[in-house]
């Protein structure tokens, strides 16, 4: 099937490569500001693990600075520059802007299509940011990042991978040249100098680049209904695992190790859950023989189903979330954290 779509992978990357050369050369323009901003991104469609890299840049720098984030609001149902608020829901602004505006309240979470109208819109407001993260902006070259950070999944590397609709690549691997840091997510927790030596090999990242290898934490079941005290069973017999994310394996690896029998309702990223998608999780979960059984959601998906009208249908249910954080390798020299400091404290301005 690979072979067969090559031709039409050929075509879409003539027009990438087009694109790119208008930038370039300048007949397509690139806005810079004034303040540090730290770009996220890939190469692929989605799964990389774009939302705990951004929540991992937010811990690390929000005691020191205000720090807005601007995202496009993947899958929301409006248009145009939204701040987010305590109520805004996330058919307003997308699930992981949701998501960031739940954990990090001090933060500024903003969405819009136009990253260059909401930047400015957001250098407008009070209080004014100190540092700007943009998410999934790889592909966004109407602004400059001051640095630009590029994920890549150890299970499938940007470098073995093809352009749409042949493989998963959205924009071609020639596009890695302008990232300024790359790391590699989702690898083992057992990391040895040898695993860090076969991908630097595969990914040959050039002088300037910076490689770094992330891991994924996995933190203790959580309940959706955050008012009451949920039981959970020190023994679980099964799971029923329902997901609308890109690449739900890493979860479904780790969940494994904490029942006899997992199940799994598999819905496409970002999905939008119907009162039909409840009522069918909840007759799947009811079939399920046995006592000590749960049903196991993702942080994202916990936002939507929260925010969902039809939330009623399964909150008598035992629903819960896997709260992640990612961490990072040791890596030989510089850290990323002194990496990410240094180049906010040359360029804050209050540097």
């Amino acid at each position: 099937m690979k072979i067969l779509l090559l031709p039409f992978s050929w075509v879409y990357h003539f027009v990438v490569f087009l694109r790119h050369l208008f930038f370039d050369i300048g007949l397509l323009r690139v806005h810079s500001f004034d303040l540090p901003i730290i770009g996220v991104g890939n190469l692929s469609v989605g799964g990389t693990g774009k939302t705990p890299h951004i929540e991992y840049l937010i811990r690390l720098l929000k005691q020191d600075l205000r720090i807005a984030t601007l995202s496009r609001g993947y899958g929301r149902t409006t248009k145009g520059f939204i701040l987010a608020g305590v109520e805004t829901k996330a058919g307003i602004i997308g699930d992981e802007p949701r998501q960031f505006s739940l954990k990090f309240p001090e933060v500024s979470v903003a969405v819009d299509e136009y990253r260059v109208h909401g930047v400015s819109t957001l250098l407008k407001s009070d209080p004014t940011p100190e540092l700007i993260l943009l998410d999934d902006a790889f592909q966004h070259r109407y602004i400059k990042a001051g640095l630009n950070l590029l994920l890549t999944d150890y299970h499938q590397l940007y470098t073995e991978d093809y352009l749409l609709p042949a493989g998963r690549l959205r924009d071609s691997k020639a596009a890695a040249r302008r990232a300024d840091i790359i790391i590699v997510t989702k690898t083992p927790n057992v990391f040895s100098p040898f695993i860090a030596e076969d991908l630097r090999s595969r990914l040959k990242p050039l002088p300037h680049q910076r490689l770094f290898f992330s891991f994924i934490k996995y933190g203790n079941f959580e309940p959706l209904r955050q008012s009451e005290s949920v039981f959970v069973p020190k023994s679980v017999s099964s799971i029923l695992l329902v997901t609308g994310i890109a690449n739900p394996y890493p979860l479904k690896e780790f969940l494994l190790s904490k029942c006899t029998e997992l199940l799994e309702l598999a819905y496409p990223d970002h999905h939008i859950y119907s009162e039909k998608d409840f009522h069918h999780i909840v007759n799947t979960f009811e079939s399920i023989i046995g006592k000590n059984k749960l049903i196991i959601t993702t942080e994202k998906d916990a936002v939507r189903f929260r925010d969902s009208d039809y939330f009623r249908i399964i909150e008598k249910l035992p629903v819960f979330y896997v709260p992640i954080e990612v961490g990072f390798h040791k890596n030989q020299g510089y850290t990323i954290d002194e990496m990410i400091n240094d180049y906010v404290r040359k360029n804050s301005r209050n540097h």
